[in-house]
């Protein structure tokens, strides 16, 4: 066995062992593993954090209400010790001159913590977390804490704050702290940590039974602003509540709090690692068929090898259509038999190309042992696996590690049949309905629109395809947009508006694009024409990546138009102008940018680009991201350019995380789809990229070793 061969057995085998921790699809994480979370959307008691961290990959969507203020938060524990959270706040009648109309300030925050220390018999669980470390400031606060577990039902948690969390009955003081809000918000705020009053905080939890908590807290937090802005009392810093879970894994929570508030929370954690893998419930595959002992001797075929290459093709595409599978290139050699294989249909990997596997062990003449199954996307050929005939004999009731191990993976360029094979139908096309979503305006928090989308696609060529999609809003409020923001830069994507205002009906795409291989490694994507909603142009890609590198280098260059406002066929000049004013700034004609890829394993992720953004700015874009052999994925990015925070504006740089779920966990059986939700606190100017859709990278690795070993699993599903 090659070392290469082992590799991939031993990574199939992590992923094999995490998902069978899994069990099932839908199975929940187990209750007494997640601990309560508090007000802000953390581990902790009420408005004060604990030690302790939720199960790894937990994600902890919570909304909360104390008096006039209202929390919402999303927390993801990114590894057994690191968690991070995305907060969005509103605090009604509060006296500040960000306020909207109705006198709620709106307020977006990160946080960050980290255990330092595990629990054990002796030793309590310490954590150290940065609160609003990214943000204007309101809810900033740092903080030192330990949680020990007395009894089998009873923890205590007790811990010194600093900034807010300092801030009611201080015991002591550590250097200078600035108080004031931060007008724009979004830098981190390093000059203020582990600054200023610091202050004891403390509690205990009890959990009476399976479903009920009870929790008792001394708070540190004075809550300053709330009472001197918006007349919050302040008379008690001791707090009373319970959390209730219900059947769903849905948390209730209930409060009193600082002697003169009632609060609420519910708290909704779900975990991607114990989902398990979508599908299951979908057709099984054809088993294999055995040879004949001494038939893989049997040449005689091969004198009419063109009419057995006609019948066992037919007979092939017939079988795979079962399995929702396709070829569009097939060649038939005396002892190989080489498939182009399109997969519309199964989101791992492995699932597609064990099935057309099997298949053909039904079809190929018994002398033919070696089987090459090249996967094409968008007509191109992605790599090459090839299996050993009496492999899959013997080898069908073992662990699939083991066929792993006696699959070879290489590169695909020069070796596929030619595409000659007409995948029915070319045109394809579809009614569905659609989405969109606007976020994080002060004047209303969470825009919708919901609608009706045509479209369709036309394979003119295997590489050479015509995309597009016309929407029709239903219902919705995205154009009821008003808030136009003044700027320092191009209007790049401040005008959003003005779109919003316009579009409808709209061509929200309408792309030809062109896919090839230009070389060994090398991967070459053109496409031309109305690209996303604000601009049309013409952007070209080329993505270097070895299939068993976990490292991927490309670049990308993009001529671009702006759209015009109502997003038909019409174009206008790159010339923006200030609303408010006769400023104009000019777009330029040209950007592009270099990233490199790299998989760190264990689901981790990294891309890093560099280059020159809509608006002129040069920087860099940094991307993590955390996948889960079940399709799930996490991740964050922050951008960085020569742009000043002044400049910038509110929001102070580019941010935001992302969140991709595969459709399948809906629909219980096997699909490709994707659906990916963005949370950009603020959407500015500077660090804008353009939305090209068909970018290389992620189509490109599905079918490389990595991934495919990742997914080996589903090999013999």
């Amino acid at each position: 066995m090659t070392a290469r061969a082992e590799f991939r057995r031993s990574r199939a085998r992590l992923a094999a062992t995490t998902a069978a921790a899994a069990l099932a699809f839908g199975a929940p994480t187990q209750a007494q593993d997640i601990p309560t979370f508090n007000t802000y959307g953390v581990p902790g008691l009420i408005d004060m954090p604990s030690a302790e961290m939720a199960p790894d990959a937990t994600v902890g969507l919570s909304y909360g209400r104390i008096d006039q203020s209202n929390r919402g938060a999303l927390t993801f524990q990114l590894t057994p010790r690191l968690s991070g959270t995305f907060r969005y706040a509103g605090i009604a009648d509060f006296d500040d001159p960000n306020s909207n109309a109705d006198g709620v300030y709106y307020d977006r925050s990160f946080d960050i913590r980290f255990l330092l220390f595990t629990e054990t018999g002796i030793r309590p669980a310490v954590a150290i977390g940065l609160q609003d470390f990214i943000g204007t400031g309101i809810y900033s606060g740092e903080y030192i804490v330990a949680t020990k577990t007395l009894l089998p039902k009873l923890k205590v948690t007790a811990g010194l704050g600093w900034g807010r969390l300092g801030s009611y009955n201080p015991a002591t003081t550590l250097g200078e702290r600035a108080d004031n809000l931060l007008g724009s918000g979004g830098l981190p705020t390093y000059d203020r940590w582990f600054r200023g009053d610091i202050a004891p905080f403390g509690g205990l939890s009890y959990a009476w039974n399976d479903r009920l908590t009870l929790k008792l807290e001394y708070s540190s937090d004075a809550y300053d602003d709330e009472s001197a802005r918006g007349g919050f009392e302040h008379d008690s810093p001791v707090n009373l509540g319970f959390d209730y879970r219900l059947d769903n894994d849905l948390r209730l929570s209930l409060y009193y709090a600082y002697g003169s508030s009632l609060g609420f929370q519910l708290t909704y954690p779900i975990n991607p690692k114990t989902l398990g893998i979508p599908g299951g419930v979908e057709p099984g595959g054809l088993p294999v068929r055995r040879r004949a002992e001494a038939s893989a001797d049997d040449l005689g075929w091969t004198a009419a090898l063109d009419a057995y290459e006609a019948s066992t093709q037919k007979r092939l595409i017939s079988s795979l259509e079962k399995d929702d599978l396709s070829i569009d290139g097939y060649r038939l050699e005396p002892r190989r038999a080489t498939i182009r294989l399109r997969n519309s249909h199964y989101g791992r990997p492995s699932q597609a190309i064990g099935r057309a596997a099997r298949a053909m062990t039904r079809i190929m003449p018994d002398s033919v042992e070696e089987f090459t199954i090249i996967p094409v996307e968008n007509g191109t050929p992605m790599s090459a696996i090839t299996l050993q005939r009496s492999d899959l004999e013997n080898l069908e009731n073992d662990a699939a590690v083991e066929m792993l191990a006696r699959t070879a993976i290489t590169d695909a360029y020069g070796k596929a049949p030619a595409p000659d094979i007409q995948v029915t139908p070319k045109f394809t096309w579809a009614l569905t309905s659609y989405y969109e979503y606007s976020s994080f305006d002060p004047d209303d928090p969470l825009r919708v629109d919901v609608g009706a989308q045509i479209g369709g696609t036309w394979q003119i060529t295997p590489q050479l395809e015509l995309s597009g999609a016309l929407r029709k809003r239903v219902i919705g409020n995205i154009q009821d947009i008003d808030r136009v923001s003044p700027s320092e830069l191009p209007r790049v994507r401040t005008d959003l508006p003005f779109y919003a205002q316009n579009g409808d009906p709209k061509i929200s795409n309408l792309i030809l694009s062109y896919y090839g291989r230009p070389g060994p490694d090398l991967y070459g994507r053109v496409s031309a024409g109305y690209l996303e909603a604000m601009y049309a142009g013409i952007s070209g890609e080329l993505l270097w990546k070895p299939v068993g590198s976990a490292l991927a280098l490309g670049a990308e260059l993009n001529f671009v138009r702006r759209r015009d406002y109502d997003q038909m066929f019409g174009l206008m000049s790159n010339t923006t102008e200030e609303p408010d004013n006769d400023t104009t700034r000019e777009i330029p004609d040209f950007n592009g940018h270099v990233s490199a890829y790299y998989d760190f394993g264990g689901g981790y992720q990294g891309q890093m680009d560099v280059g020159r953004y809509l608006a002129g700015d040069w920087g860099t874009t940094l991307t993590v991201g955390r996948e889960f052999a079940n399709g799930w994925r996490f991740g964050a990015f922050a951008t960085f350019t020569n742009v000043s925070s002044d400049d910038f504006g509110e929001g102070s740089f580019d941010k935001g995380i992302s969140l991709s779920i595969p459709v399948s966990v809906g629909l219980g059986t096997p699909s490709r789809r994707v659906e990916t939700t963005v949370i950009r606190p603020i959407t500015r100017d500077g660090g804008a990229r353009l939305g090209v859709p068909g970018r290389l990278y992620n189509n490109v690795r599905t079918w490389h070793e990595p991934e495919i070993a990742d997914s080996w699993g589903r090999f013999w599903r």
